[in-house]
């Protein structure tokens, strides 16, 4: 992805050094290459999520923290703070690229 720097994006683990944020211009720009790339695609470019959601009939959905917020103070690893989501259908391919906060979240 032009623009997109994928070593800084997997280098800033749970958002907590801006790098990510930086990053999400090109990533949007580029979005919808993400469509129907499969997971190990989307691993190699993104990294490890930060967390992962399993849901019914083999789908998933990668969580990656993009702002500094709760994440980065230890304790539990989740919080409400904005968050790339990406999702996977059955066939294990991207349906789905979000960026937004948790539902909850102010």
């Amino acid at each position: 992805m032009p623009g997109f720097d994928a070593a800084a994006w997997r280098r800033d683990l749970r958002g907590c050094s801006g790098a990510r944020q930086a990053q999400l211009p090109a990533l949007d720009q580029h979005r919808e290459e993400l469509y129907s790339a499969r997971v190990d695609v989307v691993t190699d470019l993104l990294g490890r999520p930060d967390e992962e959601e399993l849901q019914e009939q083999s789908q998933r959905v990668y969580y990656y923290y993009v702002t500094p917020g709760p994440q980065c103070s230890g304790g539990r690893p989740d919080a409400a703070t904005r968050r790339l989501s990406v999702r996977f259908g059955s066939l294990g391919t991207v349906t789905e690229v979000l960026y937004a906060a948790p539902i909850g979240a102010q």
